[in-house]
This record gives structure tokens, sequence and C-alpha cells, in this order.
């Protein structure tokens, strides 16, 4: 297939961008290379003759037109979109004009393309959004495809809005589209912003180790290259119209995650005295903090017979070794605007 994916210089999207390649897909990264996109990300297969790279913001219509006409792409997977909830807290407008606005503009572009194509019945749009639409959950219980949505951040506001939107889309101009709503991701190229790699690299410069509120907050974790496994079983084999959950099968308290991490470090890299865990701080919760997220994985494994391949042992265990061995790749990173200073207090 000859794929259009958006945001491909981010963390999941490059993800794909690598894995798609490497199985002979022609792929077409679009990104803006805002804050959190690394060009490094793809590297491994920038030189492929698959793979090619347009610079565009999905808030650009008309470049998103000339991206259209000129790749003629046979599937899009959007990806594109604004994800630290932190800083969506602080500064929600972003996030409202990436992923609702430039969800909207992919939306047309890719319904006028389909459309001057002649409505190819191969086409498919796969958007790419969260389990965080869903809102909270209690000490039971999973997400399912047919969960009422119940945001409580800027973040997962403008993502429900996307996936509302792309459903309207479909039923309203038969546009063909595929949704998935996943778990926490984690993996090789994680900006340094989010909760693991903070995590490890606090670590090891010997700062504090902060943890929100009690640490009790649970979260199902999906190792990225599991998750771009299966966005391309989506987009290739997913009925359209349809909506599939991916999760990880691996809950974990947000405490019991930085524990295990430090007990990796420990072992991979110990210090001269004591344990990384001794680092660990407890502070001030982030402002609707979800207490629980967990999928139920039920439809992708019953309709494409995917299940997660890495257990989140095994996961952070990669995870932790590909830090410390690329430090070459996070060190530039820490320099950004925002990274290493506490966002979203409210």
């Amino acid at each position: 297939m000859k794929l259009l994916v958006t945001g491909g210089a981010g963390f999941i999207g490059s993800a794909v961008v690598r894995l798609a390649v490497g199985r002979g897909h022609e792929v077409v990264n679009l990104d803006a290379m805002t804050y959190a996109a690394c060009a490094e990300n793809v590297a491994p297969v920038a030189g492929s003759n698959l793979y090619s790279f347009e610079q565009a913001d999905i808030r650009d219509r008309a470049a998103l037109d000339r991206v259209f006409a000129t790749h003629r792409p046979d599937a899009v997977m959007h990806l594109a979109a604004e994800s630290h909830v932190d800083r969506s807290i602080d500064g929600p407008s972003d996030f409202i004009e990436t992923n609702i606005t430039g969800t909207f503009n992919m939306l047309e572009a890719a319904r006028a393309y389909w459309t001057r194509e002649g409505r190819p019945e191969g086409f498919r749009f796969h958007h790419i959004s969260t389990d965080e639409v869903f809102g909270s959950l209690g000490a039971e219980g999973q997400f399912t495809e047919v969960t009422p949505y119940d945001p409580r951040s800027p973040y997962s506001a403008s993502k429900a809005a996307s996936d509302h939107l792309v459903r309207a889309w479909h039923e309203t101009y038969g546009l063909p589209v595929v949704l998935t709503n996943c778990s926490n991701n984690y993996g090789p190229y994680h900006f340094p912003e989010k909760l693991i790699p903070v995590v490890i690299l606090n670590a090891i410069h010997g700062r504090d180790i902060p943890v929100y509120g009690k640490g009790e907050n649970v979260r199902d974790w999906l190792y990225v290259e599991d998750h771009a496994d299966a966005l391309l079983l989506v987009v290739q084999k997913g009925t359209v119209g349809r909506s599939y959950n991916i999760g990880g099968e691996n809950e974990r308290r947000n405490i019991d995650l930085v524990r295990t991490i430090c007990a990796l470090l420990d072992e991979m890299k110990p210090k001269d005295q004591g344990s990384y865990a001794d680092q660990i701080r407890f502070v001030t919760d982030r402002p609707g903090h979800d207490a629980r997220y967990a999928i139920d994985p039920a439809r992708i494994r019953d309709e494409l017979g995917w299940r997660p391949s890495v257990t989140v042992e095994e996961g952070l265990r990669r995870t932790v070794r590909w830090y410390l061995d690329n430090e070459a790749w996070w060190q530039p990173l820490l320099a950004r605007q925002g990274v290493g200073v506490r966002l979203g207090k409210g």
C-alpha cells in the first residue's frame, strides 16, 4: 500500500513509519515538525526509496490538498496531534486547533481526493485516537468500543471531538473510515516529557522522580511497536465504519511502574550507594487526573486476531536499555520548550 502517515516524526507515528517501510509499504510522512517531532525518529528508514517526507501542517488545507494530489495515497493513517495532557491544561488552544480543526482539514482533503479519484473501494481513512476519550474507570470494568465518551481534560476532549468528526464524515459523506483507541504507549523514541522517559532520565541524572498524588492511578501499558503492528493490521483488514480498542493487557499502578523502572536501573546502571527508588517524590496531583484506564481488547482479538506480544516487564527492560544506549537521541531534546518543567498545575 501507499500510506499517507500524518505525524510520522512523532513517537507513535514514527514507529508506524519504520514498521510500514520495513514491511514493504510506500510511506509519505506528513509532519509539521513541532516541538515533539524528531527527524532522527525515522532515520532508520529515511534512506529507503519507499519513504518520502512532506513538512506540512494539518491546519493548512491548501498544503494537504497538494500532498494528496502529488502522492495519491491508498490510505491515510492520521496520527498528527497535540498529545500531552499537562500541556493541554496550560494551553488548550493548540489542542483545539490541531486535534479538532486539523482533523477537519484532513477529512475534507481526504474526501475531496477520494471523490476525485472515483471513490476507490480500497481507500481508507484511519483515525488513531486514545482511550482517554472514555473518561475514568473505578476499580472494576474495562473500556469497550461502545463505552460512552466522558473526556476529562482539554486533550481528551479535543480527541473525542475529532473521533466524532470522523464518524460523522463516514455517516454523512460515506468516507471509508476506521478508528482505533489505544491505551498508554511506551518504548523507544518516547519524547522526554511523558512519565516513563521522565522517570528514566531524572533517575540517571540524580534528580527527584516525581509521582503525581499517591501514584495509585492505573494505566494499561502498550509497547509502541506492538501498537504499530495493530494499526497496520486495522488499516488493511479492519471493517469500514468500525472502531477497535487496542490495549496492552498490562495494567499497572503508576507507583508500581516507577518502582519497576528504578529496579531495572539498579540492575543496568547501579548507583554508588542506595537505589534509584530513593529519589521518588510524591507531588501535587494533576487537576482532573483520571483514576484508571483499562481496555477490553476482545473486538480486535476476535475479529482481526491481534494480541500484544510484549509484556510490560519485557517492554520496560527494552525501553530502559534503549534510553541508556541512546543519549545522543534524547540529550538535545532536554533543551526544548517545557521539557523538564512541571506543567499542568492548573
